[in-house]
C-alpha cells in the first residue's frame, strides 16, 4: 500500500487527467473501452522530462495483454514509494524495462525480501538505482547466493549484506564460477574474507583477478602464502590490484609498461584457453569411461543370466 498523496499522484495529473479510467463502482475496468490508459500530460506532471513521459508511454502502448498498463502503474508506484525520484525512475525504466512486467504484489515481496537481506533505508534505494535487474530476479536466487555466500566462503551476515549493497550483479552469476573465484582468492592468494568485501571482489570478473594477480606473480612481487600464512616478501594489497585502473596498477603496484602487460595478457589467453580444453578433454574422457563401466556391468549381468 502506498500513501493517499501518491496513489493520487499516480492516478491522477489533474480532475480530468486521469491514468486510471473507473468504472462507476470505483474499481478499475482493464477491458474493451474501459481500458487502462497513460496519459502524457499526467507522466509529465508526475515529474518525468518530455522524452521520458513518451518513452514510457510509448513501451507501455505497445506491450501487448490488457495488464500492461495496470503492470506499469504499479511499477510506478513501487518505485517512488522507494522514495526515487522521477529522474531516477525514469532512468531505471529504461536501463531495465522488465520492471513494466512486475506485479505490485511481487514488488512488495521482493523489496521486503531485500530487506531481510540486510538492506536498509539509503542502501536500498542505492541498490535499485544502480541495478534495478535486482527486483526482477527471483527471491529465491537472492536467498541461494545469500546462503551460499555465508556457508561456503563463511562471510558474516553483515558481510553478505555489503557485498549485496556493493556488487548485486553476483545474484546473475553461476554458483560453481562464484566458488571457484572465491577459491582462487582465498587459497592461491591468501585473501581473507573482510579484505575481499573491502576490495569489493565480486565486481571483477575471475579473469581480471587472475589476469594481475598472475602478472605480480610472474614479476616476483606476489607469493602465495605457506600454511602459517607467511611470505617472503610484503604482498600488495587486494584493494591496490583491483580497484586501480590499468595505468595506476602498472605504474604504483607492478612496475611495468603496458606493452609487457598486453603480451602477457596475450599468452596468458593462450595458457587458459588450452587448459579450459585439457579440462574438457578429460570431462569427456571420464564420461567415456563411465558408460563402458556401465556396459561391462551389463554384461556381465547378461552372462550370469543366461550362462
Amino acid at each position: 500500500k502506498f500513501p493517499l498523496c501518491i496513489s493520487r499522484r499516480l492516478l491522477c495529473s489533474s480532475g480530468s487527467d486521469c491514468i486510471l479510467q473507473s468504472n462507476h463502482h470505483g474499481v478499475t475496468d482493464l477491458s474493451g473501452k474501459h481500458a487502462a490508459e497513460l496519459s502524457l500530460r499526467s507522466l509529465v506532471n508526475m515529474g518525468f522530462t518530455d522524452s521520458q513521459a513518451e518513452q514510457i508511454y510509448e513501451t507501455v502502448s505497445k506491450a501487448k495483454g490488457a495488464s500492461s498498463a495496470k503492470h506499469a502503474l504499479s511499477a510506478l508506484s513501487s518505485l517512488f514509494a522507494l522514495g526515487l525520484n522521477a529522474s531516477t525512475v525514469g532512468k531505471l525504466l529504461e536501463k531495465c524495462p522488465q520492471l513494466y512486467t512486475i506485479k505490485e504484489s511481487q514488488f512488495q515481496q521482493r523489496i521486503g525480501n531485500l530487506r531481510r537481506q540486510g538492506l536498509g533505508e539509503g542502501s536500498l534505494q542505492r541498490v535499485v538505482s544502480h541495478y534495478p535487474q535486482i527486483l526482477v530476479v527471483p527471491m529465491k536466487k537472492i536467498n541461494n547466493v545469500g546462503m551460499f555466500l555465508r556457508e561456503k566462503c563463511l562471510f558474516t551476515v553483515q558481510q553478505v549484506t555489503e557485498i549485496l549493497r556493493d556488487s548485486p550483479a553476483i545474484i546473475e552469476e553461476d554458483l560453481g564460477e562464484l566458488e571457484y573465484k572465491f577459491q582462487y582468492v582465498y587459497f592461491r592468494m591468501g585473501v581473507k574474507q573482510a579484505e575481499m568485501v573491502k576490495s569489493k571482489l565480486f565486481r571483477f570478473t575471475l579473469n581480471e583477478v587472475r589476469s594481475r594477480h598472475c602478472f605480480l606473480e610472474r614479476r616476483g612481487l606476489y607469493q602465495t602464502p605457506d600454511k602459517k600464512g607467511q611470505t617472503l616478501i610484503v604482498n600488495p594489497k587486494l584493494n591496490s590490484i583491483l580497484t586501480v585502473d590499468q595505468d595506476t596498477f602498472l605504474a604504483q603496484v607492478a612496475k611495468a609498461s603496458a606493452e609487457e602487460y598486453d603480451v602477457f595478457q596475450r599468452l596468458m589467453a593462450r595458457e587458459w584457453q588450452a587448459e579450459e580444453h585439457q579440462e574438457n578433454f578429460e570431462a569427456v574422457s571420464d564420461d567415456d569411461e563411465e558408460e563402458k563401466d556401465e556396459e561391462n556391468e551389463d554384461h556381465l549381468k547378461l552372462k550370469k543370466k543366461y550362462v
